[in-house]
């Protein structure tokens, strides 16, 4: 006897085609649900690519404005009594809220006025963006709210292990872990194209060092500059190129502190696939949650990684075995973590294997199964 499908209302500010990590996990999700039988109905604002678009059954479209500082992302307008008499004609047997800003809490608005149950994801970038305002007095509201919001909700899906751990210790309850997974045939060593080599100014023994994800100040400059830097000083032999990329609001500061490094854009699908398994070494210093994306992609495509020993690096890498790691805020550990890698011919190569081997076994269609059983749980 198979179980019945869901009806499955997912809400969030931004959502594919809009090209971030967040977008591509939920589109994925999204995906793998609706394969599995059950009837999805997407709630997120308008995009500039749906002029003259109408809202359906499938597709219930809001009003937005744009994040300030980051360009293509935007906030939500509530739309508390759309999203009301819209669920009282067609009521969801569940909600899942992945962003927290106006249009998720008009929907857990509506929802506890209906009855309707409610898993959220914290997935969050809000946290991130109130970093750049300082650590002041935004920062503990903002806590507090995203404390209140989350602990509304039946469950409360969260990336990493770690965060659950840390998430508990500041007061959220009813955490699960939901990891995300990677797509294991379109990230693969053999999108690697000499083309795009060459273009970058590189011969076959040439080192590309990669920085994928949004462009922000912190750690950009005081992480990833003196590691490449390092790597350059180990190995005068060799030869290096950095490679950035992604966008966002420190782009044109980055360009002027880095001017010998290549500025990509931002990339996605074959293109951002291409860049990947190009590359040799990826530096990720900046580990927040939202980076699983890319630390699994560039897993999956063969990269050397190096990460700060947190978040979702700490779950998925083994210092030595299939990438490197440095303590957390150990900027001198970070930048002997590249140079280490690229020591001996045969570690890189040996952990560039690895890394393929473990990243090819994080598929998303267990991550969709988890999903699944845990909105079932909730709509239960």
């Amino acid at each position: 006897m198979t179980d019945p499908s869901l009806h499955i209302a997912l809400i969030s500010e931004t959502f594919p085609p809009e090209s971030n990590d967040l977008a591509s996990t939920l589109g994925r999700l999204c995906s793998g649900l609706s394969a599995r039988g059950h009837r999805l109905q997407v709630v997120r604002p308008r995009q500039s690519s749906d002029a003259g678009r109408r809202s359906d059954a499938e597709l219930l479209l809001t009003h937005g404005w744009p994040l300030p500082g980051y360009p293509g992302l935007q906030w939500g307008l509530s739309a508390r009594h759309k999203l009301l008499r819209q669920w009282q004609l067609q009521r969801p047997d569940v909600l899942y809220i992945a962003t927290e800003g106006p249009l998720g809490l008009s929907a857990l608005w509506a929802a506890r006025r209906l009855g309707i149950p409610v898993v959220s994801g914290f997935h969050t970038a809000l946290q991130h963006y109130a970093k750049h305002s300082g650590r002041g007095l935004l920062s503990r509201l903002l806590d507090h709210y995203l404390r209140w919001f989350h602990n509304r909700a039946q469950l409360t899906l969260v990336p990493s292990s770690n965060q659950c751990l840390e998430l508990t210790r500041r007061g959220f309850q009813h955490l699960q872990l939901l990891s995300c997974g990677v797509d294991g045939q379109l990230f693969h060593p053999r999108q690697r194209n000499d083309l795009l080599r060459a273009r970058w100014g590189l011969h076959e023994d040439d080192i590309a060092v990669l920085h994928v994800g949004r462009l922000a100040a912190e750690h950009n400059l005081d992480v990833l500059a003196p590691s490449f830097q390092a790597l350059q000083a180990a190995y005068p032999q060799r030869r290096f190129k950095l490679i950035l990329i992604g966008d966002g609001p420190q782009r044109e500061p980055l360009q002027r502190a880095l001017p010998h490094a290549i500025f990509s854009g931002q990339q996605a699908g074959e293109a951002l696939a291409e860049h990947y398994a190009s590359g040799d070494l990826l530096l990720l210093p900046n580990m927040r949650e939202s980076a699983s994306n890319v630390l699994l992609e560039a897993l999956a495509s063969g990269l050397g990684v190096v990460a700060f020993d947190q978040a979702a690096a700490s779950q998925q890498i083994r210092h030595g075995h299939n990438g490197a790691l440095a303590l957390p805020h150990d900027n001198n550990g970070f930048s002997a973590a590249a140079v280490w890698l690229l020591a001996e011919r045969e570690t890189l190569r040996r952990v560039r294997l690895n890394a393929r081997q473990h990243a090819s076994r994080q598929g998303w269609e267990s991550t969709v199964e988890l999903l699944e059983s845990y909105l079932r749980a909730a709509a239960a």
